[in-house]
């Protein structure tokens, strides 16, 4: 089958004016024909990607960061809203055989970094997508999970995509400060625009009362702003919220934080970028398929964002999509999982 090819620009990424001009040229030397949108507003490489898929494009490349990719992927679906309704709706595939190509040029770049295992240049990932596209078929591409997921806002429930991993309570607080940072302090490496913005974010620490329900066990609860909903390795710039998080493997991997005071945060800020954090025990792992969370009380309620995007608050809910995606890779590329000594958990905390 021949592929159909729609490059999406983010000229607002971090890396994307650099990376762009040699992506070009080298999809351009290989022969390959490629449309090109860039993105001029927020949410506009989802309206860009439907467009395209219902248009008959089979292959849909990001030149941006997680934050973009993470709107391209929701242009994956269609979504049926219902802002009443007690139960997450499911989003049904516009284009199931189409496949998602990742020329990675953000800031933190971690659903790229979380495949590869480790941070590797756009050029390896341009291989991989004129490698596809010379195929022709499925070969040089493969499913991957994605967590559906909805957030309160004020019109109700908002519904969204989670590609890589979505933070509660502070990883929010911390996704919104970087996106707002300025020119100068843009220029710097992904991981100490992350940390400065944690730095910050912690002046204004308060863990909050949480009703937490993993699949059909017992819901929980317990004082907490510090959540990850996992569906890779790594967010936030490298950090290891969940090390044993897989794309592949049908479920979410919950990273449930309880009774942490401000001075542990701070200790634990380095651990987390080497999954250490898991070793302390008032930090619990869970695998799930689905997840809510819930204030005990207004005042309680904390931040949501999924890839860095900010989606509302909580009350929340998750549930995984196995296989729901297609994603350009080498033939070798698997998902990887990065293990240290981990408990994890499926009903307490």
């Amino acid at each position: 089958m021949s592929q159909r090819i729609l490059v999406i620009v983010n000229p607002a990424a971090a890396r994307a004016r650099r990376a762009w001009p040699k992506v070009r040229a080298r999809l351009g030397e290989n022969g390959l024909d490629f449309d090109v949108h860039e993105t001029a507003f927020a949410g506009d490489a989802t309206r860009a990607t439907r467009e395209a898929l219902r248009a008959g494009y089979n292959t849909v490349a990001v030149v941006g960061g997680d934050g973009t990719l993470s709107e391209a992927v929701a242009g994956f679906f269609d979504f049926e809203e219902d802002e009443q309704s007690n139960q997450l709706i499911m989003p049904t595939p516009v284009s199931p055989d189409a496949a998602l190509a990742i020329l990675p040029a953000g800031t933190g770049d971690d659903f790229a970094r979380g495949l590869a295992g480790k941070r590797e240049p756009v050029e390896e990932w341009v291989r991989r997508l004129i490698a596809h596209a010379r195929d022709g078929d499925s070969k040089q591409s493969r499913p991957v999970d994605v967590i559906a997921g909805r957030a309160t806002s004020a019109n109700g429930w908002r519904s969204f995509i989670c590609l890589n991993v979505s933070t509660i309570g502070l990883g929010a607080e911390v996704a919104v400060r970087v996106a707002g940072q300025g020119r100068f302090v843009q220029r710097l490496p992904g991981e100490a625009r992350f940390l400065k913005a944690a730095c910050q974010a912690l002046l204004m620490w308060r863990e909050r009362r949480m009703r937490v329900k993993v699949d059909e066990s017992e819901a929980l609860e317990c004082a907490s702003n510090l959540i990850a909903v996992a569906n890779n390795v790594y967010a936030g710039g490298g950090m290891m919220f969940a090390p044993e998080a897989r794309t592949d493997d049908g479920l979410i991997d919950l990273m449930l934080s309880c009774k942490l005071t401000r001075r542990t945060i701070i200790r634990e800020l380095p651990r987390i970028h080497r999954g250490g954090h898991i070793n302390n025990p008032n930090v619990t792992l869970f695998k799930a398929k689905r997840v809510r969370l819930e204030p005990l009380s207004p005042g309680d309620s904390l931040p949501v964002e999924a890839d860095g995007n900010p989606r509302g608050h909580t009350p929340a809910e998750f549930q995984i999509m196995p296989g729901a995606l297609r994603i350009v890779t080498s033939k070798k590329q698997s998902a990887v999982s990065i293990q240290p000594s981990a408990k994890t958990s499926s009903s307490s905390c």
